[in-house]
């Protein structure tokens, strides 16, 4: 149909989203990907060596997996033919590779673009392994999912897996740019607004050029710029008064932490959905949370380290907004939990140690002698077998013998599991005592 449009000379007068004439015409024109269409970006290099395996392209929305497909078929010259998992079955699948097979036999290759792939079931999904492995297609599959979950191995095993990134303040602001310099003025929008402007579209490409032609388009020139207010009202979306770049991001992650830290779950859960629906990037708050358990749990409650990194998987498999819950109970959990920062103290005490002394040589009782060189040297000589010992312990000394005193790093508090720490090394202490383990 498109094509009799064309033919018509119809198309040509029609009416064009500023995100369709602003779409990309090389890859270089991505935004937001550097590290995939930069000068020494993944797919840059892929076709500098003219070749292009099948790919699967993870990203959220609005991050430009179409855009690419479409770009790559074009840098390749092969055919492009898009597919979508939510509206296409077997009976589509099997009329794409037909047509992909015909055009192999006059010698064109097919680009075969999924978008959803992750939608296909096991059995879909395995349709397309002997047209990839036979060359009759590139698979380029889009997911907004983890593909470790979500993809077959035996597609993963024979397509590059390309991450795509949300795209970020300078990103938007680029494309903001791009729509200007396209549509001949600069968007009338004072400082404030254009930043609330960013955190509407929420890293989504189209979104942001969505916003900024129904602002462009509504406000007339010469119009005194928009206030955030004014702004919200115009598109009918609501701004969070947060700033993922600037003084509001670090307030609220500090915020959060010190609340964790503090042991009050209702003001860390408070801070947590603050910096949801500003828009924060979920991942940096599932990694956040997990330096908490670490930082300012540690060994008081292991757990919590466990918790924290399921937490950060639960969010990959789910996605939004179900694994929100998932980083939100996390919040919870490192927030109850009882608190000790006496791994972070041990860790530091020991390298600095470990930066004065680092050149000392461990005692040669507790070193191995695989040569009779080194046994005569008396390595290994008077070494205890702990487990040969009374209570599996024998109290020798492990530090350099030029340690006078052995260095207590590690000092539990009495909270929580380390509690019980705390009885077992002063036990092993008074052992180390009685049998002379002490330097």
């Amino acid at each position: 149909m498109s094509n009799l449009f064309e033919a018509a000379g119809l198309e040509k007068g029609a009416p064009r989203p500023l995100a369709d004439r602003l779409r990309p015409t090389k890859l270089s024109e991505v935004a937001g990907q550097p590290h995939l269409v930069g000068p020494d970006g993944t797919l840059t290099r892929f076709l500098s060596a003219g070749r292009l395996p099948s790919l699967v392209l993870w990203g959220p929305p609005g991050c430009g997996k179409t855009t690419i497909a479409r770009l790559l078929a074009h840098e390749t010259k092969l055919e492009f033919e898009q597919l979508s998992a939510i509206f296409s079955g077997v009976a589509e699948l099997r009329k794409a590779f037909d047509r992909a097979k015909a055009r192999r036999e006059q010698g064109r290759g097919t680009l075969l673009f999924i978008d959803e792939i992750h939608r296909f079931n096991r059995s879909q999904q395995d349709s397309f392994l002997p047209y990839m492995e036979d060359g009759t297609i590139t698979l380029v599959g889009a997911t907004t999912e983890n593909p470790s979950f979500e993809i077959n191995a035996a597609v993963l095993s024979r397509a590059s897996v390309l991450t795509l990134n949300r795209l970020d303040d300078d990103a938007l602001e680029d494309l903001i740019k791009r729509a200007e310099a396209e549509e001949g003025r600069e968007l009338p929008l004072d400082a404030d607004a254009r930043e609330a402007i960013k955190s509407m579209a929420d890293g989504d490409g189209r979104s942001i050029l969505n916003l900024s032609e129904e602002v462009l388009a509504t406000v007339k020139p010469g119009t005194k710029p928009l206030e955030r207010e004014a702004l919200v009202k115009l598109v009918q979306r609501r701004a969070p008064l947060y700033d993922k770049s600037r003084e509001g991001h670090y307030n609220l992650i500090s915020a959060l932490h010190k609340a964790v830290r503090g042991s009050d779950p209702d003001a860390a859960l408070y801070y947590f959905c603050r910096m949801l629906d500003g828009g924060e990037d979920r991942l940096f708050l599932a990694r956040r949370i997990v330096r908490m358990a670490v930082e300012d749990i540690g060994l008081a409650d292991p757990q919590a380290l466990v918790v924290a990194n399921a937490a950060k998987d639960a969010y990959d498999f789910l996605g939004s907004p179900e694994g929100e819950l998932a980083l939100a109970e996390a919040v919870i959990y490192v927030a109850t939990a009882p608190k000790s920062n006496a791994n972070y103290v041990a860790y530091k005490a020991a390298m600095r140690a470990a930066k004065e002394h680092g050149s000392l040589s461990p005692p040669k009782v507790i070193l191995n002698a695989p040569t009779k060189l080194m046994e005569e040297e008396g390595y290994g000589d008077g070494y205890l077998y702990d487990h040969d010992q009374p209570d599996a312990f024998s109290g020798q000394n492990y530090f350099p013998d030029e340690f006078k005193r052995r260095p207590k790093f590690y000092d539990p508090p009495e909270r929580g599991f380390e509690r019980e720490l705390a009885k077992r090394l002063s036990y092993w202490d008074s052992l180390r005592k009685k049998r002379g383990g002490e330097s």
